[in-house]
């Protein structure tokens, strides 16, 4: 099933006659740590690089040397589903994050107001209304009393979602007559006007300014440092555009991209789809996959269901593309030798992506390209065993189970809730489960997806949710390692410890296949190591 696609390999963008950088001449040797090979294979000895790839030996005579002193050792970290654009974009505006009440939202709006010229736009991202005393969504009333004079947009945690003010609702001409088109919802209020919250495609019409050159490239390297500190070697980037690959092609081109980025092409880069499968000739960008939406989020209740939301009867959520659509698509990545991956959190369209998948023609060879579903929150009973019939891959994040825990359950009642968060389910059907964390919907912190596997509690502790789901530590490290590795055709080179792979390591100061659970969460990452060379070193900070 997993039988690895040839594909054409290029130096870069846009000139593929460059030959492909000689390696440099680097080795590295760690020496007393405590590792997990990932494998069934203990490693003895000190672990070495010889300049990009794992051996017994280091690359030359005076390769630093670093006495671990039994630090914990993993193959490296990867994130198999993550937006890196959207991470450094979330940095760079105003964080939302674990707001208790929308006045806290305001204050902290009004306070990046306070900083910017007038009629300049204050953006910023990840409330959850769910989190609030009220957990009904807001209104901008507030809101715009207190930022009259310039335009806000705040996006929903999830993404899915976003709160206006009146400004910006006049700047998108959204009014109690605006109805949205298919895929989309806004609020409106008991007086017929606009709450301000536009939901999915709804979104699209708050027209944003558009980011500079020079922004794009600060925000992409303030999500690929972020990444490396917390022990990521490798990211699964969703949903990228032409201008973003440009500027990621241009800082590696620089020597500055050192994170291994496995790139999923945005739905409508229909040039870039069509040209295939290519790399950078380090390997270091590999441009594979295709990302595209089949429904919404469950927070927002954009999420499609077979049959209505418990908490509001009558409503399915919105599917953001059709079976046909899908299909077309799956078709073309697939006569191009490109992979698919499809966001489908609610069981309806969990079910019409795999109908759409059943559906492409490629003689017989389906499984052989490893067509993902990002997040398969929710799946109904008879459609678990078609993710293994067809070799489709359900590609989850551990940490939506306990972000969502407290309110989940009363949108879908018990017997849904029980056919979702459901990785242990797929494993024991012999599925590969990639692991990720969708930031800046999650936390970029690989620790707390880790913890959430193994644990279904918040990181708060208290009660499970979904407690047979619970992973050994072993199977949780795995999902974000060679799981990952498979999931991005990469299992031959990444994924574990083993001689001749890349020599990518994520070393933490504790093990945490032993460690207290709670401990989980306080490992220090220690080094991060991409192709034998340590991109972070946390030691003495």
């Amino acid at each position: 099933m997993f039988a690895a696609l040839v594909f054409c390999t290029f130096a870069s963008l846009p000139s593929p006659q460059e030959p492909p950088p000689a390696p440099p001449a680097r080795g590295l040797q760690l020496d007393n740590g405590t590792i997990f090979t990932g494998t069934n294979q203990l490693w003895r000895g000190p672990l070495c690089a010889r300049y990009d790839r794992i051996d017994h030996t280091a690359g030359n005579a005076r390769a630093p040397v670093i006495d671990l002193d039994s630090a914990f050792v993993v193959p490296g970290l990867q994130d198999a589903h993550g937006h890196l654009l959207g991470l450094g974009t979330a940095l760079a505006e105003v964080d939302l994050v674990g707001t208790t009440s929308f006045a806290e939202v305001v204050a902290r709006a009004a306070a990046k107001a306070a900083a910017l010229p007038p009629g300049e736009w204050v953006l910023g991202r990840g409330w959850d209304q769910n989190d609030w005393p009220d957990t009904a969504m807001p209104h901008h009333r507030a809101l715009s009393a207190a930022i009259p004079d310039h335009p806000v947009w705040l996006v929903r945690v999830d993404g899915h979602a976003g709160l206006a003010n009146r400004a910006a609702l006049s700047a998108a001409g959204i009014t109690r007559d605006t109805r949205a088109a298919a895929g989309g919802e806004v609020l409106f209020d008991a007086d017929g006007e606009p709450t301000g919250v536009l939901v999915d495609q709804a979104m699209d019409a708050i027209q944003l300014p558009s980011l500079t050159p020079a922004q794009l490239r600060e925000r992409l390297l303030a999500a690929h440092d972020a990444c490396l500190r917390h022990g990521l070697t490798c990211v699964h980037d969703a949903g990228v555009s032409r201008a973003v690959l440009d500027t990621m092609l241009a800082l590696h081109a620089e020597g500055r991209w050192q994170l291994r980025t496995y790139v999923l092409l945005d739905a409508n880069e229909r040039e870039l789809i069509e040209r295939g499968v290519w790399q950078t000739g380090d390997a270091r960008i590999v441009v594979r996959a295709v990302k595209a939406y089949a429904d919404g989020a469950l927070g927002s209740r954009g999420a499609v269901l077979l049959e209505p939301y418990r908490d509001r009867p009558a409503w399915k959520g919105l599917l953001l593309n059709t079976r046909a659509g899908i299909q077309e698509l799956a078709q073309r990545c697939a006569d191009h030798g490109m992979q698919l991956c499809v966001h489908a959190i609610g069981d309806a369209a969990n079910r019409a992506v795999l109908d759409a998948y059943e559906a492409v023609e490629c003689d017989g060879l389906f499984a052989e390209r490893r067509f993902r579903i990002e997040h398969a929150q929710v799946v109904a009973e008879a459609d678990f065993a078609r993710f293994d019939a067809l070799g489709v891959l359900p590609s989850m994040q551990p940490t939506h189970l306990t972000s969502d825990m407290p309110w989940a359950p009363a949108r879908l009642g018990p017997e849904r809730t029980a056919r979702a968060y459901a990785w242990r389910r797929f494993l024991r059907l012999g599925v590969v489960v990639p692991f990720g964390s969708d930031f800046p919907v999650e936390s970029v912190d690989p620790r707390r997806g880790i913890y959430a596997a193994v644990t279904t509690r918040r990181l708060d502790g208290g009660e499970e949710l979904r407690p047979e789901q619970r992973l050994s530590r072993e199977e949780a490290l795995r999902g974000f390692t060679l799981h990952a590795a498979i999931a991005m055709f990469a299992e031959q080179k990444l994924g574990t410890i083993e001689v001749g792979k890349f020599a990518d390591f994520t070393v933490f100061d504790r093990d945490l296949r032993t460690c207290p659970e709670a401990d989980i969460l306080q490992a220090k990452v220690l080094l991060t190591v991409i192709g034998g060379q340590v991109v972070y070193d946390g030691r003495g900070r």
